[in-house]
This record gives structure tokens, sequence and C-alpha cells, in this order.
């Protein structure tokens, strides 16, 4: 079998409370999870769950993609800045050309969103964690960025690991799932299984907040 892309062991968590955040967890992502036919390219990125507290607010969002190519030696200062147009223009932001010179005050929430996708994407790494990539949007934004994570996923062959307390979106993004309670995963398994069959009383109760659910 391939190795994992990421294989975490036993990584426990404590910010100085009487409860850890994380306690004893252990897991894996493989790339045919996410249906990768071969890995490209080393790293993980992340997409941050606020993008304008993770943006830099004084540097156009085009030098902001175009830094982790020239950072990684995988781009000219040329080149960088036309694959930042490029993956701008793939996360699906409008006259691309022009917004790359745009700061990221100057652009909507959910474009900033994008602008953090293609941030994850310049590299081309085979993982990408997505830390609650749409709780700050509203909710027809959401379902935009959503849809746009899939068509990205099957355009560059992506994992990612998607960190929520949703399982709508779970249950439209995701393959497998591990519900963490208490710093610890108490549920594991495909998708499909965990949402016709929840063994924990945690899983059944986010289950049951989820709008139409059963």
């Amino acid at each position: 079998m391939p190795a994992p892309l990421l294989d975490v062991q036993h990584l426990a968590v404590t910010f100085g409370g009487p409860a850890p955040a994380v306690d004893d967890v252990s897991f894996q992502v493989g790339a045919s999870e996410s249906g990768m036919r071969e890995v490209r390219g080393a790293g993980i990125s992340l997409i941050f769950q606020e993008p304008m507290t993770a943006l830099n607010p004084v540097m156009r969002v085009g030098d902001q993609i175009a830094e982790a190519l020239l950072v990684h030696g995988k781009a000219t200062r040329a080149e960088a800045r036309e694959r930042a147009i490029e993956l701008l223009d793939a996360v699906k932001i409008p006259d691309a050309g022009r917004r790359v010179r745009d700061y990221p005050h100057q652009l909507s929430g959910g474009m900033r969103q994008r602008v953090m996708i293609a941030i994850a994407l310049a590299c081309r790494p085979p993982l990408v964690i997505a830390d609650e990539p749409t709780t700050a949007l509203d909710v027809t934004i959401q379902a935009q960025v959503l849809e746009l994570l899939r068509e990205l996923r099957a355009r560059y062959n992506l994992a990612i690991l998607l960190i929520t307390h949703d399982f709508g979106v779970i249950a439209e993004m995701a393959d497998r799932v591990a519900v963490m309670f208490k710093g610890r995963i108490v549920e594991e398994g495909p998708v499909r299984d965990i949402l016709r069959h929840p063994t924990h009383d945690y899983t059944r109760n986010l289950l049951a907040a989820v709008p139409g659910a059963r």
C-alpha cells in the first residue's frame, strides 16, 4: 500500500485548562480516499476559517499567492505573477488580471475565501486541510465555496481534510469521517455508514441538529 499523506499518532494538545483540547488522537489521510491516482508535489496547505485575519492586509492578493511559489522556488517572479492570475481565475474570481492587484479589504468575504483557496493550491500540495472554510460566510456563498472545493479536488487530484461541526457539509463533501468528543475520536468510518448507523450519542446529537436529518 502507498504511504499515507498524513499520519498522526497519539496526538495530545492542551491549553492549560482542566480538559485537553485533543487527547491521544491517531488518524491517517490516504491519497486513495480522495480518488487520487498519484501524488504530485509535496507538502500540506491550510485554508483558514476567517480569511480577513489570515490574509496580510497590506499586501496585494496576487503577491500573497505568488509568495508561496517564490519561497518554495517553484517559479520566477514573472511566472509567479502569471500563476497567481491563473489561480484567481481557477477559483472563479472575475477579471483576475485586475483583481490580482487588489488588497484584501477591497474584496468581499466570499472572494477573500477564494483567495485563501488559491494560496492553498499555489504549490499543488497533495493534501489541503480546510478548517471550517465556510463558517464565516452566508449560506449562499457557503454553497458556492463547497462546490468550488469539489471541483478543485477533482481538477487537481487533491485530498482534503475538512474540519467542521456541520454534518450537512460532511455529507456533501467527505468520503470518511472521524467524530471527536472531548478531545478524542469516538467514532470513525465511511460517511455513509456513520450517517445511517451512528453508534455514539454525540454523533446522534450532531445529526439531530441537521435540518431535515432523521
